[in-house]
């Protein structure tokens, strides 16, 4: 007899991001479906949301990258596994995942799981391969997207078989445009003091560079129709330096074109609803990337770089468009074509995109195939793994 399933998910961190989120989506999932599960990491302000999901997690230091601490949360973990009856151990991130491989060695039976979020940087002269290595050696491997799935190959070697393609996405319950009320934009737009006779623009993500604010505000500066407005949506998290240098670009553009920038929103389906046009301007490939898929489930015309996750979900022309990363020039003259786009051109293309996410890029398509993935690994006997290159 199949041993029923129990999972554990194993992370550095319970605090806010796509790795977090998708962990308690798939918490919450598992525990819809009468699946045991608990979560392990070192903690944070999102252990609450597992808490109000009625999920277990336990608290060790598993973000330490220190190897005597890997070999001594090691053991604790271990424990843990034998003492919850855990069946397999799905790790999300480096430090995590040697520590659940090392607890596993001696746990036979309990099968290894782990998930690629994005293409880890090897550093010079590859001398972070040995230790990224570790997130291509579970029993099976998913990757959150093509492009990931290349950089697994490409990398490590492993044979296409172990790798489970598994796009992340957007909550297309939370992310309906049916849902928002026109009370609820309107008191967004006033405390944003968003311009209601201009088109609106929006890039949400944190105040980094690589997700190309710089470029979008070049772009502004080159597009021909100037009477609009562009929302920044997202903390610097610290990078004040940077944060400067984006108000001091703001001050150069045309009088016409007004720049707001917000630290934190915490209803993001609201939000879309305020933009005709929202850009993701990543100069770095995206591993996946949410924004899109969300503004294309609330019905926003979208426009992405031409690289990484992007080039996924959104196919060219029909769910959005596509522009040379860091490329302003074509991005100025994509927003003004989009901005010429008839009623007709704009409802097909939101149709086509809403259509699109629900179809392959939302988080219930997602827990729907993450458990299926345990299944398989619940009904196989464990095996030889393939050791990573």
């Amino acid at each position: 007899m199949t041993q029923p399933m129990k999972i554990m998910q194993i992370l550095p961190a319970l605090h806010a991001g796509g790795v977090e989120r998708g962990t308690i989506e798939i918490a919450k999932a598992l525990t819809q479906q009468g699946i045991p599960n608990i979560v392990v990491s070192s903690g944070g302000p999102m252990a609450y949301e597992l808490k109000r999901i009625g999920v277990r997690h336990i608290t060790l230091p598993v973000q330490s990258k220190n190897p005597f601490k890997i070999w001594m949360n090691a053991r604790k973990l271990r424990q843990v596994i034998k003492e919850e009856s855990i069946t397999i151990v799905h790790a999300r991130s480096r430090a995590p995942a040697w520590v659940a491989k090392i607890a596993l060695k001696k746990c036979p039976g309990v099968r290894f799981l782990t998930t690629f979020h994005g293409v880890y940087n090897l550093g010079p002269w590859r001398i972070k391969k040995p230790y990224n290595r570790v997130m291509a050696s579970g029993d099976l491997v998913i990757s959150i997207s093509n492009f990931v799935t290349r950089h697994i190959l490409d990398q490590y070697h492993i044979a296409s078989s172990r790798i489970r393609l598994i796009y992340r996405g957007a909550d297309i319950e939370k992310f309906d445009p049916l849902k928002v009320s026109q009370e609820r934009i309107a008191e967004l737009a006033g405390r944003w003091q968003v311009p209601l006779d201009k088109p609106v623009m929006m890039l949400p993500g944190r105040l980094t560079r690589w997700k190309g604010h710089l470029v979008l505000l070049e772009a502004l500066a080159q597009m021909k129709n100037k009477n609009v407005t562009c929302i920044f949506v997202g903390s610097d998290q610290g990078r004040t330096d940077y944060h400067h240098e984006l108000k001091e670009r703001i001050e150069k553009l045309d009088p016409e074109t007004s720049v707001i920038i917000e630290d934190h929103c915490s209803d993001m389906p609201v939000a879309y609803m305020l933009a005709d046009i929202v850009v993701s301007a990543s100069t770095d490939p995206e591993a996946f990337g949410r924004v899109i898929p969300e503004a294309q489930a609330m019905g926003r015309l979208v426009v992405g770089t031409d690289h990484g996750g992007a080039t996924e979900t959104i196919q060219n022309g029909k769910t959005g468009f596509l522009v040379p990363p860091g490329d302003a020039t074509a991005l100025a003259s994509t927003l003004d074509m989009m901005l010429e786009m008839n009623l007709g051109e704009r409802k097909k293309m939101s149709m086509e995109a809403m259509k699109s996410v629900h179809d392959y890029f939302s988080i219930q398509k997602m827990c729907e195939k993450t458990i299926a993935v345990y299944e398989e690994l619940s009904t196989e006997a464990p095996g030889c793994q393939q050791t990573p290159k």
